[in-house]
C-alpha cells in the first residue's frame, strides 16, 4: 500500500552541510501531467464555449456568409447598400482594403443572424400550447410553431439550447390562489373549506400583492426565480439528517448480476463512470429532450455531477419558524454545495478504513482491469481503521448542526483537514460492503434488504454529503445513493444507466468474470488515509450514529415489480400510464387509510432555464369522486367515466406544472419574500404547513440505452427515496418497457396506520383498474 510521502512532490533535511533537496520524479510528472490535462480541459471548455455561443449557427457557417459577401462583391453589386463603406466612417483605425471591410461586415451580419435565431428559438421555446391539444389535433398556431425543428440546429452539444431556454414565468396571484383551492377541497369539510377561501381571499386582495411585486423584481433579475431559493432554504438549510429525509437511492440490474467478483464489477463500472465524465466535460452528451419531440430540456444541473460535495454550515442570528425545516432568510450561513473543476481520483471506504485512489496514470485514465487491480489491493489489505475513523461517516448521516460544529473544531487543520478534503474533493464516492445483497425469486424480501442498505446502509459506510455515492456487494451486485441538493434524481439517474449499459454491453467481462484488459506493474497503490480523530470527536460520531440507526431502524421499505401488464397495456386504453398509477395509488391509499390525502407527485420545470421541479397535487375532485364510486359499487359506465375524467384533470394539471403554472413553488417564493420582509401572512403560514402524506415520483428511463426487446433481463428496478411525512408513505415508481412496472413504497414502523404491504393493495387495485378501463 502506498504510503503518504509518495504523494510529496519534494523533501528536504537540513545538516550540518547545509540542506538535502530530494526530488520524487513520479510525483513531478504527475504533477505535469495534471496540469496538462488540466489546460486541456480548459482548451476544450473555450472551444464548446465559442460553439454553444453561436449556435443554432456554426462556425463554417460564418465563412459561408463571408463568402457569399465577397462573391456578391466581386460582381460588382454592393450587398450590404452603402454600409461598407460607411464602415470606414465609424472605425477608430483606417481599414484601406475594401475586402477587409467586406469582411468585418459579413462578421457583423454573421452576429445578427444568429441572434436573430436565437431570439426566434427562445420564442419558439416559450410557446406551450402543443402540450394541451388532444392527439391528433393540431392548430394552425401549432403548426407553425413546428418551426422549432428549422431553428434547432444541428449536432448541439451538451448545453447549446441554454441561451435559448425561457425563464420561468411568475404566475398571477389570482391564478395561483384559485388552483390551491381546487386542490384542497376535496380534503376539507364546508366549514374548513370556507375559512381557507376567507384567508385565501384576504392574501389575495392585500399582502399578496405586495409579495407578488417583490417576485416580479426577482423574476426579471434572475434567471429563475425558484431554483436559488429552493436549494438554499427546502435543502441546504434544513437541520435533521439528509440520510433517508433527503438522499434517494438506484439500484441494479434486477435479473442479471454480470460478474460475481466485487473488485471486476468495480473497475468496469468506475471505468464507465469515468467516460462519462469525460463526454460530460466535453459536452459530448446529447441534450435531453421531451421523449418524441425536438423540445430540448435544461442541462444546467449537470454542470455539479462530480467533484461536489455538500458542505454542512451552522445558522446564527434570530430564527423564525419557516415549516418543514425552512429557516429564516435572516440569517448567516454557511452550508453550501462545493463544486471543484477537476479531480483525478475517487475516495474509497472499506472496512472502516478510507483510501485515496488515482484514476489516472501517465495522462491516461486506468483500464478497467487496472481499476480492478487497485480495487482488489483495498479489499485485501490487513491494516486496521486509525482510531476512531470505522465510524466517522456517521456524522454525515445523523443531525446537520453537530456534523457543522464537529467539522469546524476538528476538521479544519492538520492531518484531518487533509484527509477530509481528499474525501471531498474526490470526482465521487465509492463503498466496498462486505454484505450481499440483490433480490432472488424464491425470496421477495431479499431486494428489499437490498434497498433499505442502498437507503442507509449501516449509518456509516457511506459519504451521504457526496454528489453520489457507489455501493459495491461482495457478491457483484451494487447501487447507487444519491445527494439531493445539487440536482434531481433524473439527471444522476441518466448517468447510472449509461454505466449500467456501458458496463455489460461495451466493456464486458472475461470468462473468468474480470475485467479485460492488462495492468501496468509501475501503478501506485491506493493511498490509505490518516486521522487523528481525539476522544471528543468520537462521542459526537457516536451521537450521530445513535440518531442516524434510530432513523434507519425505523424505515419500512418494500419494493415489488408488477409483471402482469405494463405501460404498453396501458397506453393501447387511451390513458396516461401515468395518470393511471396516480389514480391507482389513489384507490390504494383511500383502502388502506380510509380517507384522501394531500398527494405530491413531482414533475419538472426543465422546460425553463435552470428550471428543477414543481408539484403536481394528485389528489383532485375527479379522483376522489372515481374512488368513491368505485369502492361504492357504481355501475362499470359509470366508473369509466369518472376514470376517464380523472386521467384527463391529472394530466392536466401535469402540463401546467412542466409549464410553469403550478401552486406550490409560486407560493413558496411568496412565503420566503414575506420572511425577507418580516411580515406575517396566515394564508400562506397554513398553506406550507400542510403534511403530504403520500409523497410520488417516477423514475425515468432512457429507453434509447436498453434493448429491452432482445435483452428483457437487463433491466433495473429503478429507485426509490424515504417517506416525506412520519405518518405518511414514500412511492416511487418506473415503467420498465412495455410489459412491467417497478414500485418503491417507504413508509415508518413508528406510525402504526402505515405499513409496506400498501403494495399488495397497490397491485390489487391495479388489475381491478385496469379491468375497468379495459372493456372501452
Amino acid at each position: 500500500m502506498a504510503e503518504a510521502h509518495q504523494a510529496v512532490a519534494f523533501q528536504f533535511t537540513v545538516s550540518p552541510d547545509g540542506i538535502d533537496l530530494h526530488l520524487s520524479h513520479q510525483a513531478l510528472t504527475e504533477i505535469y501531467l495534471s496540469g496538462v490535462r488540466s489546460w486541456k480541459k480548459r482548451v476544450i471548455g473555450l472551444k464548446n464555449s465559442v460553439v454553444t455561443g453561436v449556435y443554432p449557427a456554426s462556425l463554417s457557417s460564418w465563412l459561408f456568409v463571408v463568402i457569399a459577401i465577397l462573391a456578391t462583391m466581386y460582381t460588382r453589386s454592393d450587398p450590404s447598400m452603402g454600409l461598407i463603406a460607411k464602415i470606414q466612417e465609424h472605425l477608430p483605425c483606417a481599414v484601406p482594403d475594401a475586402w477587409c471591410r467586406a469582411v468585418l461586415f459579413s462578421t457583423m451580419l454573421w452576429l445578427l443572424l444568429i441572434f436573430t435565431m436565437r431570439m426566434c428559438l427562445k420564442q419558439l421555446l416559450s410557446y406551450h400550447r402543443w402540450m394541451f391539444e388532444k392527439h391528433g389535433k393540431m392548430s394552425n398556431t401549432t403548426k407553425v410553431w413546428a418551426l422549432v425543428r428549422i431553428f434547432s440546429g444541428r449536432k448541439p452539444l451538451l448545453y447549446s439550447y441554454q441561451g435559448s431556454l425561457p425563464n420561468l414565468p411568475v404566475p398571477l396571484i389570482k391564478d395561483t390562489v384559485n388552483r390551491h383551492l381546487e386542490s384542497v377541497r376535496p380534503l376539507m369539510d364546508d366549514t374548513e373549506y370556507e375559512r381557507m377561501t376567507s384567508l385565501s381571499e384576504d392574501f389575495e386582495s392585500g399582502l399578496g400583492k405586495r409579495l407578488q411585486w417583490y417576485l416580479k423584481l426577482k423574476a426579471l433579475w434572475a434567471t429563475n426565480y425558484v431554483s436559488d431559493w429552493w436549494e438554499e432554504y427546502v435543502y441546504l438549510r434544513g437541520r435533521s439528517p439528509i440520510m433517508v429525509n433527503s438522499n434517494y437511492y438506484g439500484m441494479d440490474f434486477m435479473y442479471v448480476t454480470p460478474t460475481p467478483i466485487q473488485a471486476a464489477r468495480a473497475g468496469n463500472s468506475i471505468h464507465a463512470y469515468f467516460l462519462y465524465r469525460r463526454k460530460l466535460n466535453k459536452e459530448e452528451l446529447k441534450p435531453t429532450r421531451i421523449p418524441g419531440t425536438v423540445i430540448p430540456l435544461c442541462s444546467a444541473q449537470c454542470e455539479r455531477m462530480f467533484n461536489t460535495t455538500r458542505i454542512p454550515g451552522e445558522e446564527t442570528g434570530k430564527e423564525t419558524d419557516m415549516h418543514t425545516q425552512r429557516r429564516c432568510p435572516l440569517v448567516t450561513h454557511l452550508y453550501t454545495v462545493q463544486h471543484w473543476q477537476d479531480s483525478d481520483y475517487i475516495a474509497v471506504y472499506h472496512r472502516g478504513r478510507y483510501f485515496r485512489l488515482r484514476m489516472y496514470h501517465a495522462g491516461r485514465l486506468l483500464s478497467p482491469r487496472e481499476i480492478e487491480s487497485q480495487i482488489q489491493k483495498i479489499l485485501d489489505d490487513p491494516s486496521p481503521p486509525s482510531k476512531g475513523e470505522a465510524k466517522l461517516g456517521a456524522l454525515t448521516a445523523g443531525d446537520r448542526i453537530p456534523w457543522a460544529k464537529a467539522r469546524a473544531k476538528y476538521f479544519s487543520s492538520g492531518v484531518n483537514k487533509r484527509s477530509l478534503d481528499f474525501i471531498e474533493k474526490a470526482a465521487f464516492f465509492v463503498t466496498l460492503d462486505d454484505d450481499e445483497q440483490g433480490g432472488v425469486a424464491d425470496d421477495p424480501t431479499r431486494i428489499d434488504s437490498y434497498a433499505k442498505s442502498l437507503l442507509h446502509g449501516k449509518c456509516y459506510d457511506r459519504w451521504f454529503d457526496k454528489s453520489f455515492s457507489v455501493v459495491y456487494f461482495k457478491n457483484g451486485k451494487m447501487g447507487l445513493n444519491g445527494e439531493h441538493s445539487w440536482a434531481d434524481a433524473p439527471v444522476l439517474s441518466h448517468a447510472w444507466q449509461y454505466v449500467l449499459t456501458t458496463d455489460c454491453f461495451q466493456l464486458g467481462y472475461n470468462a473468468e468474470g474480470h475485467c479485460k484488459g492488462e495492468v501496468d506493474s509501475s501503478l501506485p497503490g491506493p493511498q490509505k488515509l490518516n486521522w487523528e480523530i481525539p476522544p471528543e470527536c468520537e462521542e459526537q460520531i457516536s451521537g450521530s450514529l445513535a440518531v442516524a440507526q434510530a432513523l434507519a431502524d425505523d424505515v419500512d421499505v418494500h419494493v415489488f415489480s408488477f409483471e402482469e401488464f405494463g405501460k404498453g397495456k396501458i397506453k393501447k386504453c387511451r390513458v396516461s400510464p401515468d395518470a393511471f398509477i396516480q389514480l391507482t395509488l389513489q384507490l390504494a391509499h383511500y383502502r388502506n387509510q380510509g380517507r384522501f390525502c394531500l398527494t405530491y407527485e413531482a414533475s419538472m420545470t426543465r422546460l425553463f432555464k435552470e428550471g428543477r421541479t414543481e408539484t403536481v397535487r394528485s389528489c383532485t375532485n375527479e379522483s376522489c369522486a372515481f374512488v368513491r364510486a368505485l369502492e361504492g359499487g357504481e355501475d362499470a359506465d359509470v366508473c369509466r367515466r369518472l376514470f376517464h375524467e380523472a386521467s384527463e384533470k391529472h394530466q392536466q394539471l401535469y402540463r401546467m406544472a412542466m409549464t410553469g403554472a403550478g401552486i406550490d413553488r409560486h407560493l413558496f417564493c411568496l412565503y420566503v419574500v414575506s420572511k425577507y420582509l418580516q411580515v406575517e401572512s396566515p394564508f400562506l403560514k397554513e398553506v406550507l404547513s400542510e403534511p403530504w402524506r403520500l409523497s410520488t415520483s417516477q423514475t425515468p428511463l432512457q429507453v434509447e440505452m436498453f434493448d429491452l426487446v432482445n435483452h428483457p433481463e437487463y433491466v433495473s428496478c429503478g429507485g426509490g427515496f424515504g417517506p416525506v411525512a412520519d405518518d405518511g408513505y414514500g412511492v416511487s415508481y418506473c415503467a420498465l418497457g412495455e410489459k412491467m412496472l417497478s414500485f418503491h413504497i417507504t413508509c415508518k414502523h413508528s406510525c402504526p396506520n402505515t405499513v409496506s404491504s400498501m403494495t399488495v393493495v397497490t397491485a390489487k387495485y391495479l388489475l381491478y383498474t385496469t379491468f375497468v378501463i379495459a372493456s372501452i
